[in-house]
């Protein structure tokens, strides 16, 4: 097996979002971090001896994080949050806070709360389905919620 790595301070693929987590102290306050996006791709190198594109893989993870950049993560899974929608609104309540968001600010993920570990899993899910490369064997990815801390996802095939 081989395995290319792309650094996402380095290559431009970060975001800038916001989010709050549920009955976590200062984290349950709605905060934002600008996030990098690391990709590590296992596999066995195509004919041109290539594992993966570089340029392909940028562009992917780009695509994927492109819905995510300067949004509100919403996390509607949790089972800690209330959550309604009405007349391009969303009005969250969490605990004693109650916040209401304009629809185009939001982006509603399929997760139980927006931490590094639960958005890097969406990161890696949707990433493995832009790039729909068979050959690739596993797909690691690292989110920085700033410099030097961060989770890392793998996902094996």
């Amino acid at each position: 097996m081989k395995r290319i790595e792309i650094d996402g301070w380095a290559s431009g693929l970060t975001f800038s979002a916001s989010h709050f987590i549920p009955r976590h102290g200062k984290c349950g306050r709605l905060h934002g971090h600008t996030y990098a996006v690391h990709v590590r791709i296992t596999g066995e190198p195509d004919e041109n001896g290539l594992i993966a594109d570089f340029g392909i893989v940028k562009k992917a993870v780009k695509v994927v994080i492109s819905d995510l950049d300067h949004k509100v993560l919403l996390p509607m899974k949790s089972k800690e949050l209330q959550i309604t929608k009405a007349e391009g609104h969303y009005s969250i309540t969490s605990g004693e806070n109650r916040y209401v968001l304009p629809e185009t600010d939001v982006i509603e993920l399929p997760i139980v709360a927006p931490t590094a570990e639960e958005v890097a899993l969406f990161i890696l899910e949707r990433l493995y389905v832009v790039l729909g490369a068979p050959h690739l064997k596993e797909i690691e990815i690292g989110l920085d919620e700033g410099v030097g801390q961060g989770a890392w996802m793998r996902r094996s095939f």
